[in-house]
């Protein structure tokens, strides 16, 4: 007779031996514990009286460990056990976490059924291997014309979403989310506040757009360390969809909480601040995120991640570090959004390194032609506004003021509304040859 795995498992847990430490101090973020042995990753737990909480390690110096909590460190005192699991922390992945949303860790939090059909994985995976990664050849269908025709995005390429506060980004991420022609969303919302995950996913992604993705939230008030794992668990999830020979679109919001929530931790530990504040260990995690992501031998994972740029500083460190690692950015104005137009992408700031990979000639030269439009009237912007400019002095100039009202009415696009990837690059073709 055959005995269960998981039972097995569960027995061999319970005749491991306990490796059980005691709290020594409590310092800020983090708290320290010694007379016991970890590897920096390994989760651990405390017990708090009659509550329990779960730690990570995250620095290792002589024979105490500096750990990150997973939640409220409130009751914790001298001398409390802390007993450690000597493994990484796991999630459940499968096809059943389609349509759930799931909380920084991986667990269940919309209140439905325990999830089915699911096995067990590690957070912690490596990025595929460099020479085996599958050339990016074909471009992903994301619903939004400005981006598919100007700033086009392959299956398995990183675009980054830059952004000041406020200019539409959610609202960015939740068109793409219903009109992608993925064939699974996983959405990461880092740090974002409690009241606008509820009205993002019930009133900007909808039903339609949540039953085809998978959504991991940690809000702004949760510990470091969850909204730092919270990238990972989204990330490993997608990595699971792909290694099923999916295309996934992995959406992050946002990057910069991310980083953020990596300092606090940094600093916790003792890391000096380097750049704004910043500690070492952020711009080394960056890349390891980041590269998690991309085209493997088996599917896809087309990342867009939005970074939060401070006072709408471009190059700001982290906007400056993940535009060098990221296959391209897309910059979204103020100066647009103030004026309703939306989404508000800023067309000639905004760049696809691979657009010369995943689009054909005659694609490429209406994209040039509207890009050259759009480059003559901002030249001219100032002369035509104060009413200087004479017509017939510059054809470009000319064939942009004509052109100008129907080009906005391209670049625009209602939040409700999705555009087929054919269907926006015709309407280009038809733009630039008018005139």
């Amino acid at each position: 007779m055959s005995i269960p795995v998981d039972v097995t498992e569960a027995a061999m847990q319970a005749a491991a031996p306990r490796r059980v430490g005691r709290v020594r101090r409590v310092l800020g973020l983090h708290v320290e514990v010694e007379g016991v042995q970890a590897a920096v990753g390994d989760t651990a737990t405390l017990h708090a009286g009659a509550n329990k909480i779960d730690l990570e390690v995250v620095a290792v110096s002589g024979t105490s460990l500096t750990c990150m909590p997973y939640g409220n460190l409130d009751g914790i005192h001298f001398g409390a056990p802390v007993e450690t699991a000597g493994r990484p922390l796991g999630l459940d992945v499968g096809p059943s976490l389609l349509g759930r949303v799931l909380g920084g860790l991986g667990q269940v939090i919309d209140g439905g059924p325990p999830l089915e059909g699911v096995e067990r994985a590690s957070v912690a995976a490596s990025s595929p291997d460099p020479l085996r990664r599958k050339p990016i050849t074909e471009q992903l269908a994301l619903g939004v014309r400005a981006i598919d025709t100007l700033v086009p995005c392959g299956k398995g390429q990183r675009l980054g979403i830059f952004a000041g506060s406020g200019v539409g980004k959610s609202s960015l991420l939740s068109m793409i989310a219903r009109g992608t022609r993925a064939d699974v969303t996983v959405l990461a919302l880092v740090g974002e506040r409690g009241r606008e995950v509820s009205e993002f996913i019930h009133n900007d992604l909808g039903a339609e757009g949540l039953a085809r993705c998978v959504v991991v939230v940690a809000t702004s008030d949760e510990p470091a360390a969850v909204r730092v794992r919270a990238a990972f668990v989204a990330t490993r999830i997608a990595e699971w969809f792909r290694d099923q020979g999916k295309d996934v679109l992995l959406m992050m919001d946002s990057l910069t909480r991310f980083a953020m929530a990596q300092r606090e931790i940094g600093l916790s530990a003792g890391e000096p601040p380097a750049t704004r504040g910043y500690p070492p260990s952020v711009f080394g995690i960056l890349p390891r995120l980041l590269e998690r992501a991309g085209s493997s031998e088996t599917g896809s994972i087309t990342g867009l991640y939005t970074i939060l740029v401070e006072g709408d500083d471009m190059n700001e460190p982290i906007a400056d570090t993940t535009r060098a690692i990221l296959d391209g950015h897309i910059v979204l104005s103020r100066r647009l959004a103030t004026s309703g137009h939306y989404p508000s992408i800023e067309i000639l700031e905004s760049v696809s390194r691979l657009e010369r990979a995943i689009t054909n000639p005659e694609q490429r030269d209406s994209a040039r032609q509207l890009r050259a439009l759009l480059a003559a009237y901002r030249e001219a912007k100032d002369i035509i506004e104060i009413g200087a400019y004479t017509a017939g002095n510059d054809p470009e100039v000319d064939r942009a003021i004509a052109l100008k009202s129907f080009i906005d009415a391209f670049c625009r696009q209602d939040i409700s509304e999705t555009s087929a990837l054919g269907e926006s690059w015709e309407y280009l073709e038809r733009l630039v040859s008018a005139g």
